[in-house]
């Protein structure tokens, strides 16, 4: 009997010692966010979860509930749809020009540079155009051809100009100008992939924007080399 009284006294003091924790802890909160009594509590008076804006946004105190409903939330959102439909039209371009350089490229190392962006790039369109069919299907409109180039606001794009100057070209001029324009145009997606980044909500169109900030980086630090 001794033991069994000695066993719950023990446990009592260990329920207790975790309770006192627990409780300075939940006043070290409160304290923090400016000493009021109700600062660290939700609309329910129960412990509440800061969950920060989007850029240009206030934090926003949600309880444990919203904050688990929220987190769960990945629905794709405008930005999302955008910078997918955008870089399925910017990965078409980098088809046409890297289609160009069989032929017209001098270098081997600019051949087998452009095959390496090609053999990267169908399968990401392939991806992004799953994407959107499954999360609720093709925009309106739909995508360019990239054939054209392209002169409105999208970083990177080559212009049709600049598409015609690098058709015509051949040997080690096609070479100069095929990295140039590629530099600046993965530039582009770079940018374009930060931004939804910050902008967007949906995890997988993430996770594309980090492969594409990922590979397209490294080949433009091997096309400055090349240059």
């Amino acid at each position: 009997m001794l033991n069994r009284r000695t066993t719950l006294h023990s446990a009592s003091l260990a329920a207790a010692a975790a309770a006192a924790a627990l409780a300075l802890v939940l006043t070290g909160c409160d304290a923090e966010s400016g000493g009021a009594a109700d600062a660290g509590k939700g609309k329910d008076g129960k412990p509440a979860v800061i969950a920060p804006g989007k850029p240009g946004e206030a934090a926003k105190k949600l309880s444990a509930e919203e904050a688990a409903k929220a987190g769960d939330d990945d629905s794709p959102n405008t930005a999302d749809r955008s910078y997918v439909r955008m870089m399925i039209e910017h990965h078409r371009q980098a088809l046409v020009m890297t289609g160009l350089a069989a032929d017209r490229a001098k270098s081997g190392e600019v051949k087998r540079l452009a095959e390496r962006i090609a053999s990267g790039q169908k399968p990401e369109i392939e991806a992004m155009r799953a994407w959107q069919t499954t999360t609720g299907g093709e925009p309106k409109g739909g995508d360019g051809d990239g054939h054209e180039g392209h002169d409105a606001k999208m970083p990177g794009m080559a212009t049709r100009a600049q598409l015609a100057r690098l058709r015509a070209a051949e040997g080690a001029d096609f070479d100069a100008l095929f990295l140039k324009l590629m530099i600046t145009h993965h530039g582009g997606a770079v940018s374009m992939a930060t931004d939804v980044l910050a902008q967007g909500n949906n995890v997988r169109v993430e996770e594309m924007a980090n492969d594409v900030i990922a590979q397209q980086s490294s080949e433009i630090r091997r096309m400055r080399q090349m240059s």
